[in-house]
């Protein structure tokens, strides 16, 4: 008697439901839409939705539906087209007051969003995407490491008794004022045997030196920090949780950025474009008094610099000047870990920084010899902007530089400590965001961004739904034709894999690219192989004169084996692919590795539930329709 466990039958059943139902939102189509997502300094509300709706209804515009949906405005559109024209009035109306981007939104219903079933995202080979191509400012790069170098002269001068009235880094280079021209050759000794990365000359004065990067350093400081935002940028993009992302150098100073089918572009733009990160300073002078002095007469002190607070942040009034030390004590490129919480004693928002050991090195030499004075914390971030100046896009950076914190060193701390006195959670969460997700070793600004259509065009996305229909069909016709009702139960198995490959490709949220059609088509002609065996073996075994039911379960336990073989070596192909390639041919390995396995359960496991249903129980089998 050819039997069936009823577990097996309850595991089949589940599975096929859970295949139909994360498969389904592939079935619901997207909406051109149009995001407007706030900045710092403004919100999204009804009164938001209003203007813009009012603001596309004066051009008429036709919307489909505006809503507020996760903190951001969602404004559908009926078509691409549409999409365009509504994107580029209300960059016009809103101005930089709020973030416009492109989007696609959803219509899967929210119950099936609430369990996670969303649909396979389009590559930019079919759907289209974000491009960014940003530009590393070498300027600044050479900059920061030329600053750095002069707090290592001045140290190095000081230690070794050399008296110095100033060390400036210059658009010449780095001047070193002596106080003696008799100390300089000394100096010059000094910095090209302890700092031989930079190149010594005599200045136009007995008592001045002029240090400059060597091009070879210059060289080198461009591609580290160029290499190193590359590795930044992808970590990033690791937190948008985009599939198979493009993150490639283009020439000397530029990185091309193409994130494939991304949903929320505004946060994608947010994140990259975005560059944050801090600065710890001592700060000068008598606190605020002595800042609102220098801010009111305009003389600030040689070594300090004037700076403004947050506004809003709580400490000492709204925008208060602050005078902060040139002298950066340790900055976000040394920073490990960043996390927002809560203070234990008031509750009140901050984020618990963690230091590399250079970074812990440097602040603790300044808090053991500055305990009980004050310490203000630089946010700066690069924000870029783009206005249209004659009909002509220009863009441009925006940099904004405030004391997000002012507190006095109550003691001696290393690499772990608190930044307190934040606004509210919500940014406290946000500036830990960012900081953990990189400080860029150089800023980067956006001189590009567009979302593209597909690069291969519609025809090969028609080309990709005919190969896997002509293909699928082709199959289905001649396994019906040849082998009867065993062919129609290997059929409904070949579906059953198509249906649960989609449920998987979809519940991973994998990126759809025309190789990975290539690998479902490639699949559908796989897994047939495991239906064909069992079949021939099932045929062998009828014409050895065993009964029919006797062929058939033979034919399933005795195929087994050979599946399997055939089967290992196929995951061990994908599995090379996907270790050793990349971008879409990674997407392919993971298309033909979950094929494999989605073929492997249905061959065996799904034909043998339906043959069992067909020809087993206590029902009389005289023959097989095979």
């Amino acid at each position: 008697m050819l039997e069936f466990a009823r577990w097996k039958y309850t595991l089949v059943a589940l599975m096929l439901i859970a295949s139909v139902i994360y498969a389904a939102p592939n079935l619901f189509p997207q909406d051109p839409a149009v995001q407007v997502s706030a900045t710092r300094n403004s919100t999204v509300d009804a009164a938001l939705q209003s203007r813009v709706s009012a603001a596309l209804e004066r051009s008429k515009i036709e919307v489909v539906r505006a809503e507020i949906k996760n903190g951001s405005l969602l404004v559908r559109l009926p078509n691409p087209e549409a999409q365009l024209l509504a994107a580029d009035l209300l960059r016009k109306e809103l101005k930089d007051s709020h973030v416009v981007a492109l989007n696609l939104a959803s219509n899967v219903p929210d119950w099936l969003v609430s369990i996670g079933a969303t649909p396979m995202v389009l590559g930019l080979d079919l759907q289209g995407g974000v491009h960014f191509l940003m530009e590393v400012d070498q300027r600044a790069t050479l900059e920061k490491r030329e600053n750095a170098f002069a707090d290592d002269i001045r140290a190095l001068l000081r230690n070794n008794d050399v008296g110095y009235v100033a060390v400036n880094r210059t658009n010449t280079g780095i001047e070193v004022q002596l106080r003696e021209a008799a100390d300089r050759n000394r100096a010059a000794q000094l910095v090209g045997r302890d700092v031989p990365e930079l190149q010594v000359s005599n200045g136009a004065t007995e008592d001045l030196l002029i240090a400059k990067l060597l091009p070879a350093q210059v060289k080198a400081v461009t591609d580290s920090a160029l290499e190193q935002n590359v590795g930044t940028l992808r970590t990033r993009i690791n937190s948008l949780g985009v599939a198979e992302p493009i993150i490639q150098r283009q020439g000397t100073s530029r990185i091309v950025v193409q994130l494939p089918g991304v949903q929320d572009t505004a946060l994608a733009k947010k994140i990259l474009g975005a560059t944050a990160t801090l600065e710890w300073r001592a700060v000068v002078g008598e606190g605020f008094t002595s800042a609102m002095e220098a801010a009111n007469t305009g003389r600030v002190p040689p070594d300090a610099r004037l700076y403004y607070m947050r506004p809003d942040s709580g400490v000492g009034g709204k925008g208060q000047p602050v005078l902060l030390s040139k002298r950066v004590i340790t900055s976000g490129d040394q920073l490990v870990d960043a996390r927002s919480g809560f203070e234990p004693q008031d509750g009140s928002p901050m984020v618990s920084i963690k230091l590399d050991n250079a970074g812990g090195a440097r602040m603790l030499e300044h808090t053991t010899d500055n305990v009980g004075k004050q310490m203000g914390v630089v946010f700066i971030e690069r924000t870029p902007e783009s206005r249209e100046v004659n009909g002509e896009q220009v863009r441009s950076v925006k940099v904004t530089e405030e004391v997000i914190s002012m507190a006095t060193t109550q003691g001696v701390f290393g690499k772990n400590f608190q930044i307190t006195g934040l606004e509210s959670s919500a940014y406290a969460s946000e500036l830990a965001l960012l900081m953990r997700a990189g400080s860029l070793a150089a800023p980067v600004d956006i001189v590009e961004e567009r979302v593209i259509g597909p690069s291969m065009g519609q025809d090969n996305i028609d080309a990709g739904k005919d190969a896997i229909l002509i293909g699928f069909a082709a199959v289905c016709l001649l396994m019906v034709l040849y082998y009867k009702w065993f062919g129609v139960i290997s059929v409904v198995a070949l579906f059953t894999n198509l249906l649960m490959l989609a449920a998987l490709l979809s519940l991973f949220n994998a990126t759809l690219t025309m190789p990975g059609i290539a690998g479902i088509v490639l699949t559908l002609g796989m897994a047939i192989d495991g239906n064909v065996l069992i079949i021939e073996r099932i045929r062998e075994e009828l014409r050895n004169g065993n009964t029919p039911v006797a062929s058939i379960k033979a034919g399933y336990e005795r195929a087994w084996t050979v599946i399997l073989d055939s089967n290992i070596t196929k995951l061990i192909a994908a599995l090379a692919l996907f270790s050793f390639g990349s971008g879409p041919v990674r997407g392919f390995a993971v298309v033909l590795g979950l094929g494999v396995l989605t073929s492997m359960f249905t061959s065996v496991t799904v034909s043998r539930a339906m043959a069992t249903l067909l020809y087993g129980g206590r029902r009389k089998v005289t023959r097989v329709s095979v």
